[in-house]
Parts: structure tokens; sequence; C-alpha cells
């Protein structure tokens, strides 16, 4: 039995962008992680053992966009994506939105955000689910 595990408004103070103002300065990035996950031990020994971390899945996103500089959002969330699944085997498939809200540019907008996803065995689109 899949499931997915959301975890969604992770907020985080990095250093990334194109413009040696950002990479100077920083600014906040906000990240939503989707991890699809074999559900089936879990929900039948109840035990926490069997099913994923999710505390240390933060701990990696916290690390890898507050300690690790790059200039585009895509890698940002590819990077993201590759530590997820190389670093917690049980994740099938990770889906990887990161938003960054002070995007420098003269007009109003929340925000700029890419959207990946990513599995085990390659990159599926979304829109075949």
């Amino acid at each position: 039995m899949n499931g997915r595990i959301h975890m969604v408004g992770m907020v985080f103070y990095g250093h990334h962008g194109d413009i040696a103002e950002e990479r100077t300065l920083g600014q906040r990035f906000i990240v939503d992680v989707v991890l699809t996950v074999d559900m089936t031990e879990a929900a039948n020994t109840d035990q926490l053992s069997s099913t994923l971390d999710y505390v240390a899945v933060y701990a990696l996103c916290q690390q890898v966009v507050e300690k690790e500089p790059v200039k585009l959002l895509e890698t940002l969330a590819s990077r993201l994506a590759g530590k997820i699944l190389s670093g917690h085997p049980r994740v099938q498939r990770v889906d990887i939105l990161v938003k960054k809200p002070s995007v420098p540019l003269r007009g109003a907008l929340d925000y700029v955000a890419v959207e990946i996803s990513q599995a085990r065995e390659n990159s599926i689109p979304r829109a075949r689910e």
C-alpha cells in the first residue's frame, strides 16, 4: 500500500540566486516535499521504525538549502530530490516545490517556484498519475 507523506511550508534561509546580492545577503526559501512510500509495514505494525523518519528528511532539507548555495532553483530542487532518494531508501518518489518569495524584480508577486518530481528509476511527470 503506497501512500504520501506531505511536508509543507518548511522555511529556510539560504544564499541562492544568480545575482551577487542574493548570494551575499541571502533570503527565505519555502520548501514543500511530498514523499511516496510503501506504508504497508507501518500500517500493520504501528511502529515508528517501520516508516520514514521525516525529522531526518527535514534536517536534510535544511542542510541543503542553508549550506549549499546554487544559482538556480532548478538546481536546488534537483539536489533536494537526489539527496532525499539516496539517503532514504523507503522513499520511492519525491515531489519537490521550492518557492522564492523575494524575487528581485520590479513588480508584485507572491513567489516564483520550481516543482520537480523524481522517482528511483527516473523522473516521472506529475500529470501521468
